[in-house]
């Protein structure tokens, strides 16, 4: 794979105007919080510090909040201040458009024009053509990194990017946003609340992804974040991959599988992906998050765009009886809001 190099990113990056750019993008539905409040109150000169700390090389990445939530098991997420991430929304501007030409195209995760359903079209027009439109038997091999994110190997992610950026700064600059994070040993992970993040693992996996692609030829091939799919007629050939994927992963990116989350079966007997049990001629909504989106309707009963958002999902699949479901339970929400 020919390597080419991102130029003059460090100069673009600290750019007021890029740093005033980032600022409105970051700002997209977090005007009511306090902090963003905050900074927002003295803006100019808060930018200022951050350009003047940038260009002269002093800048020091924060402490990060941590705190837990349920997506739906349980998920670690540590936030930065906001005056760090407004330096994540300005690196990710610059570097993101250059990085994202490098990706195959059956990459799917935090990707502009890309995301869930781009993915589950993509797995279903892979299936078809294995299957020959169901008229021969299709096998998945499907993967799943275990502790994805505070697994990645930062000298590794470092060493990527340094084969990809010349500019020192940038480099410099990159290595405080990485390296102001770890998981449970020196060295590990990257913070899912990080903008940055996003990017990184991509570039992570782009590795593997290029390996999967270019080594082992592997022509119907799917991944969205650490889970990934191989799509074949033949089982034998999906055997023979797995331990050149397992090999890889741990040799090169120091990662591993999960040794309950990797399998092989027929596409007739149904393969959980992104949230959805897909069949060779239709697709259902996973038992678990059939049941988070009817709780999560009935908790936020007063805010009707939660529900048209849950429909809008159903429309990807075979929905039509959870559509009725969602609409008895929003109707029998309102009655009771007007009893009481």
């Amino acid at each position: 794979m020919d390597r080419i190099n991102i130029t003059h990113s460090f100069d673009n990056i600290t750019l007021v105007d890029n740093l005033l750019d980032a600022w409105k993008e970051f700002l997209r539905g977090k005007q009511k919080r306090k902090d963003v409040q905050v900074f927002g109150y003295n803006l100019i000169e808060n930018i200022k510090s951050i350009h003047a700390d940038l260009i002269s090389g002093i800048y020091q990445h924060g402490q990060y909040e941590h705190f837990k939530i349920n997506d739906p098991k349980p998920r670690d997420i540590h936030k930065a201040s906001v005056r760090d991430r407004l330096v994540h929304h300005a690196i990710y501007r610059i570097l993101y458009p250059f990085f994202d030409r490098t990706f195959i195209s059956d990459s799917y995760s935090c990707r502009n024009g890309k995301g869930t359903h781009k993915a589950m079209n993509r797995f279903r027009a892979f299936a078809r053509k294995v299957s020959k439109n169901d008229t021969r038997t299709a096998w998945v091999l499907k993967c799943d990194i275990r502790k994805f994110f505070a697994s990645i190997d930062q000298p590794t992610l470092l060493a990527l990017l340094r084969e990809r950026i010349s500019d020192e700064r940038t480099l410099l600059l990159l290595q405080r946003v990485i390296e102001s994070f770890s998981s449970t040993a020196r060295g590990k992970g990257l913070p899912l609340g990080n903008l940055t993040s996003q990017l990184l693992v991509n570039i992570y996996m782009n590795e593997s992804d290029q390996f999967v692609k270019h080594i082992l030829k592997a022509k119907y091939y799917i991944r969205y974040a650490d889970d990934f799919v191989f799509i074949s007629h033949d089982r034998r050939e999906l055997e023979a991959l797995l331990p050149r994927v397992d090999a890889f992963l741990r040799d090169r990116l120091k990662l591993e599988l999960h040794p309950n989350k990797v399998s092989i079966a027929t596409l007739a007997s149904g393969i959980d992906f992104l949230g959805w049990v897909h069949f060779s001629d239709h697709r259902v909504l996973r038992g678990a998050t059939k049941r988070r989106m009817l709780r999560r309707i009935e908790e936020t009963s007063d805010k009707p765009e939660v529900m048209s958002s849950y429909l809008g999902m159903l429309e990807h699949g075979n929905g039509y009886k959870l559509r009725e479901e969602i609409m008895y339970l929003h109707t029998l929400t309102e009655a009771r809001t007007m009893v009481a």
